[in-house]
């Protein structure tokens, strides 16, 4: 493991400087919830995790906060062999670790017997310099734990599926306790190496060390073997039956509750519906009761939806998830539905969705997981009664009075999920981006009642009225971020990003030379639009585009997080022109089709192959 670490590091570097390099490294284990470095403390050494799992904290005044995990093969402190400055982190252990280090005076050693060691290093931190901005903070977890916290829950049937749809990332190994017993009667396998705690670990790290992904399959229950998985995995995904009370099980009572957050294994909820489920229901009780870091719903049928649900875990865990990001643009945003359907015919499947002002409409729709054709039927006609037609005679908080956009999103939604859900209850991951003007600041929006939350992401402010959510006055979310490729790259489970901005390619140039009066524009108003004088946005327009002048000025950095970027041209579309309906969603959909090349496909549906052939 540790060659095929330093083979990952530093390339082709020579043998005899391989093997110099292996002769100065110290090797040790670093126990669970135990601390390797503290924020502040001199730095003289860098670490290389060889198996287990590490998090890093920062703490900026306002407490620790959370700024990556780590598991086999990643570098650890390589910044304070070239600079005494102190360690910008405290990193502890979540489970059991081992890993190597390499101290300042046999760095120096290194340096003056051989300058390849020296250069491969160096080229490391320049990589990792390079790639900061893109890295996931979480890692991909190579040891998770399946426990089931309800009865009912067949964990072997769900550990083999998700095994089958791991094997494109890598090699998977499934252990249950029946495997266990099994390595007690092999032959050349000392019992005494493998009945304690320590023995099994060690058992388990072998293999562990042989493949990318290892599942242990939990009892049914606060078992010796429930323990142990509990305690040696990255992840823990909590399998349970939807259709039961969300009460705690005696696993998570006993087993889990007792644990500290920052130093144990994240615990995922993933609940399981009928095949029937048209859509999920009171996800929030099921959340309320839990420290969860994510939760997935998969459908139990039929068989083709289960694999296609698993898959999406699969991608999830696996950190290869497929993100789509959509930009607000008023009726511009009706773009987003074709380009969703050029990557449906491509076969790129999408597992979260987020957005900003109508990307957040048309997002949270998608995230529905309804069939395209249903979901277009339903905008087209929630949409055909122009939303923003309902004015104030007297506008003391905004030019218009938002109840009918606000039976657009409560119609919409009911329509397609049968009720009024909340964002949990999605079948996939969803955010939207909303500017909280009580707080001065960007929300990043991942619970809450749906309709609502959506309204207040397009909430333009001086055009529609803010909404009221928690207290805090909620607003459109593009004066912050109007296009949140950001948010996503660091959303759980998401390694590959698509982005649709709707922003205007070239800016419109203007020919006088000063604004004219009331008067001269409502004369030049009146004329064809051929034979207009100036060419100046209205009111409405004007007030949309001006609040996302801000994220505009981030377009380009947020377009290098992408895989793949599209940004419609949408000829002749205005950001309130709702009748134009299909001319835009054609437009969306032929630019998708133009974009998503042969190569491009590959891209995003392909898995990354990378920790095989690291194995093989």
């Amino acid at each position: 493991m540790l060659s095929r670490s330093l083979q990952s590091l530093f390339g082709d570097i020579e043998p005899a400087a391989l093997a110099m390099l292996k002769q100065e490294l110290e090797w040790f284990e670093l126990p669970g919830g135990q601390t390797l470095m503290t924020q502040g403390e001199h730095g003289d050494s860098m670490y290389i995790s060889v198996s287990g799992r590490l998090r890093a904290y920062v703490d900026d005044g306002d407490g620790a906060h959370l700024v990556r995990e780590m598991s086999r093969g990643q570098v650890i402190g390589e910044l304070s062999l070239y600079t005494d400055e102190p360690r910008s982190a405290t990193v502890v252990a979540i489970r059991n670790s081992v890993l190597v280090k390499l101290g300042k005076d046999a760095f120096h050693r290194l340096l003056a017997s051989s300058p390849q060691v020296s250069l491969s290093l160096t080229r490391q931190i320049i990589r990792r310099l390079q790639t900061e901005p893109s890295r996931s903070v979480l890692a991909s977890p190579v040891t998770m734990g399946l426990l089931p916290v309800t009865s009912g829950v067949d964990t072997r049937a769900f550990a083999a599926a998700l095994a089958t749809q791991l094997e494109p990332y890598g090699r998977v190994r499934v252990v249950d306790a029946a495997a266990v017993d099994l390595a007690l009667q092999r032959p050349g396998l000392a019992q005494s190496d493998v009945r304690d705690t320590r023995g099994i670990a060690m058992w388990l790290d072998h293999i562990e060390a042989q493949n990318d992904f290892l599942l242990l399959v939990g009892d049914d229950g606060p078992t010796p073997w429930t323990q142990c998985c509990s305690g040696h995995c990255d992840e823990l995904l909590l399998l349970a039956d939807a259709t039961q009370p969300p009460v705690l099980h005696p696993t998570e009572t006993d087993c889990l509750m007792q644990r500290q957050p920052r130093t144990e294994a994240a615990e995922i909820l993933v609940l399981l519906h009928a095949a029937a489920t048209l859509s999920p229901r009171g996800t929030k009780a099921w959340l309320a009761r839990r420290p969860l870091a994510d939760h997935l719903h998969l459908r139990l049928g039929p068989p083709e939806q289960f694999m296609r649900d698993m898959g999406r875990l699969a991608r999830v865990q696996a950190r290869q998830a497929v993100g789509l990001v959509l930009a607000g643009g008023g009726a511009r945003g009706f773009a987003h539905l074709g380009v969703w359907r050029a990557l449906q015919e491509r076969g790129i499947e999408i597992d979260v969705v987020g957005g900003t002002s109508m990307g957040a409409a048309m997002g949270g729709l998608i995230a529905t997981d309804q069939p395209l054709q249903r979901v277009t039927a339903t905008v087209r006609q929630m949409f055909a009664n122009s939303p923003t037609s309902d004015f104030n005679l007297l506008p003391m908080l905004s030019l218009i009075k938002g109840q009918k956009m606000r039976r657009v999103m409560d119609g919409a939604v009911v329509e397609l999920m049968g009720a009024d859900i909340d964002i949990e209850d999605l079948w996939k991951g969803f955010f939207c981006i909303a500017a909280n003007y009580s707080q001065a600041r960007e929300d990043v929006v991942r619970c809450g009642n749906l309709a609502k939350l959506v309204r207040a992401s397009l909430s333009i402010p001086g055009a529609l009225p803010p909404v009221v959510h928690d207290g805090d006055l909620l607003c459109d979310g593009g004066a912050f971020n109007n296009f949140p490729v950001d948010v996503m790259r660091a959303t759980r489970g998401v390694g590959r990003v698509i982005g649709v901005d709707l922003s205007l390619p070239k800016a419109r140039r203007i020919e006088f030379e000063q604004v004219p009066g009331t008067w001269a524009l409502l004369l030049d108003r009146l004329r064809p639009r051929a034979k207009r004088r100036y060419r100046l946005p209205s009111l409405s327009a004007y007030l949309m585009n001006v609040t996302m002048l801000y994220s505009a000025s981030r377009q380009r950095l947020a377009q290098r997080q992408t895989q793949l970027y599209l940004n419609p041209t949408l000829e002749r579309v205005g950001l309130l022109q709702w009748n134009k309906f299909d001319q835009i969603v054609q437009q969306g959909y032929a630019h998708g089709l133009k974009l998503l090349d042969v190569g491009q496909v590959a891209a995003l549906t392909h898995a990354d192959r990378q920790c095989s052939a690291h194995l093989a």
